[in-house]
C-alpha cells in the first residue's frame, strides 16, 4: 500500500507543480499585456481567453494536492469536538464526507469525458480566427487528469478512515510522510 500511496502522492505533487507553473506563466502573460497596453498601446492578443482557460486547468491540477494536504474548506470545530469523545465517530463522519466527495468527483469525471472527446475530435478552439485561437482540449484533459488524481487521493483517504474505524487509533502521518 505504501508504494501505491507514494506513486499517487508524487503524481499529485507533479500536477500541483504544473498548476503553479501555469500560474507563473499567467502572471508573466498578464504583466506583459499590461506593459504592452501602457507603453505601446497594443494589447497582447488572446490574454482574456488564455486566462479563462488557464484558471479552470489550475483548479483541477491543484485540487488533488489541496485535498491531500487537508486544505479543502470545512469546519474543523465539530470534527475536533467529536474526536475528543470518539475518534471512531469522527472517522465515520470523515468517511461519509470522503465517500460523498468520491461520488461527486466520479460523476464529474464521467460527465467531463465526452466534452474532452468532442473537443479533441472537432478540434474545438477559443478565440477569433485571424487574431488568436487556442485549442480547448488541453484544458478538458487537465480536468480529467485532475479528477482522476483527486479520486485516487480520496480513495487513499477512505482507506485511512477505514483503518481508524477498525482500530480506533489515528493513523496521522508525520509532516515528512505527508510531503512525500
Amino acid at each position: 500500500m505504501s508504494l501505491i500511496t507514494l506513486i499517487i502522492n508524487r503524481i499529485t505533487m507533479l500536477l500541483n507543480v504544473a498548476g503553479t507553473l501555469l500560474i507563473v506563466a499567467l502572471m508573466v502573460l498578464i504583466c506583459t499585456d499590461v506593459i504592452a497596453r501602457t507603453i505601446f498601446s497594443s494589447p497582447v492578443s488572446g490574454v482574456p481567453e488564455m486566462v479563462s482557460l488557464s484558471i479552470v486547468a489550475i483548479v483541477f491540477l491543484q485540487a488533488p494536492e489541496a485535498f491531500r494536504m487537508g486544505r479543502f474548506t470545512r469546519s474543523e470545530a465539530m470534527l475536533n469536538f467529536l474526536e475528543k469523545h470518539s475518534i471512531r465517530l469522527r472517522a465515520i463522519l470523515e468517511f461519509i464526507f470522503a465517500l460523498s466527495a468520491l461520488g461527486i468527483i466520479s460523476i464529474l469525471l464521467n460527465a467531463s469525458y465526452p466534452f474532452f472527446i468532442k473537443s479533441w475530435n472537432r478540434d474545438t478552439f477559443i478565440g477569433t480566427v485571424g487574431d488568436f485561437i487556442a485549442p480547448v482540449w488541453p484544458v478538458k484533459l487537465a480536468i480529467l487528469i485532475g479528477c482522476a488524481a483527486l479520486i485516487a487521493q480520496i480513495a487513499l483517504y477512505l482507506a485511512r478512515q477505514i483503518a481508524i474505524i477498525r482500530t480506533g487509533q489515528s493513523t496521522e502521518k508525520t509532516s515528512s510522510e505527508a510531503s512525500l
